[in-house]
């Protein structure tokens, strides 16, 4: 329930979108609804792209039933998301919103009761972008989920990105679930709908140049539940990959040399593999391929033994597979990644030509 609104001066939006989220939309949705921020001083702004399942039905429900809420929020509005990406679907809300900042949430997402109310004291700081830690939760535990859960949180299976590990209160190059004053927006503009996966890095890039600091605070969390399959999630890091890729030859600069390390380990293994081929007349190939899948193989046996010793409530028979899993990953995102890469270099070609 929300708390007494004269401890509070500005006035929030808290944004999800959506897209066929009927089975996991209503969790987010209680969340939102139990911050203990006032609720007289929030709106809740509900995007849905053209589902086809029940998810728009739930948010117009949601939206009717807080007229009748005892502790209402100022607004509820539920909005068309036509082109169903993610960054279209920003777009569509940040020509709506009406509040003093906007929250950024995943509809896969959970939020503990005070999300909103330590997000706005970051701001009311003099911070006009905030975020913090986004642990991965499981949706129901199973052994095998359990392994793909260390998978996920495994800086080796994943990436360093400040959310996932946590630097302390420092500013970062991106982050996730974030809050941003309305100046920051009105300033720099809406986000590149030609980046479906990548749209954050480039909108925080272009923050970044436009002088403003992205805060990260620890005691700001949320959760982000992993996907419940190896293919959804194999599926999901291919994506990330392409994207990736792609983005690469659009905004180079808003992305890290961490984000092409699975491109350069597929590169290496085209290149070891046809080497090994022609080992007989090329010594060197043959070699280096030997100190290249064992340099990987060791590393990915480390860690998986690392992240096993970590999560000693998580140890079971399954996370032996944990090399296997790692290496699954890697070509994934990083098969995605070249496949971006040829991508985006047809875009521009064809951009330059014109």
């Amino acid at each position: 329930m929300g708390s007494d609104p004269t401890s509070w001066n500005m006035f929030i939006t808290v944004c999800v979108i959506a897209y066929n989220e009927e089975k996991s939309i209503n969790r987010i949705l209680e969340d939102i609804s139990n911050q203990d921020y006032a609720h007289s001083d929030m709106e809740v702004v509900l995007v849905d792209g053209a589902s086809g399942d029940r998810t728009k039905c739930i948010m117009e429900k949601y939206a009717a039933d807080n007229n009748d809420s005892p502790d209402p929020f100022r607004r509820v509005v539920v909005l068309d998301n036509p082109k169903r990406t993610l960054p279209s679907g920003w777009n569509v809300a940040l020509k709506e919103y009406k509040g003093d900042a906007i929250i950024k949430v995943d509809a896969h997402a959970q939020i503990p009761k005070d999300f909103v109310s330590k997000n706005v004291k970051v701001l009311e700081s003099g911070e006009y972008i905030c975020g913090g830690v986004r642990p991965t939760i499981l949706d129901e535990s199973t052994p095998w989920r359990e392994t793909l859960l260390l998978a996920e949180n495994s800086m080796f299976g994943s990436s360093i990105a400040p959310y996932r590990n946590n630097p302390g209160r420092s500013y970062v190059k991106s982050m996730f679930h974030a809050a941003y004053r309305r100046e920051v927006f009105d300033k720099v503009g809406f986000f590149n709908e030609e980046l479906v996966r990548t749209e954050d890095n480039e909108i925080h890039y272009r923050m970044r140049k436009a002088g403003y600091k992205l805060c990260f605070d620890p005691d700001i969390i949320s959760y982000q539940h992993i996907r419940s399959s190896l293919p959804k999630m194999l599926k999901q890091k291919y994506s990330n990959g392409y994207w990736i890729g792609v983005t690469s030859m659009v905004c180079p600069e808003c992305l890290s040399i961490y984000h092409f390390v699975p491109f350069a380990f597929v590169t290496a293994i085209a290149a070891t593999t046809v080497g090994q081929a022609f080992r007989k007349t090329c010594k060197i190939a043959s070699i280096t391929a030997k100190l290249m899948w064992g340099a990987y193989a060791s590393l990915a046996v480390g860690m998986s033994v690392l992240s096993s010793v970590k999560a000693k409530d998580r140890r079971n028979r399954t996370n032996l597979l944990l090399p296997v899993l790692f290496l699954l990953l890697h070509l994934s995102y990083g098969i995605g990644t070249v496949a971006g890469l040829l991508k985006g270099s047809q875009s521009y070609g064809r951009n330059k030509k014109r």
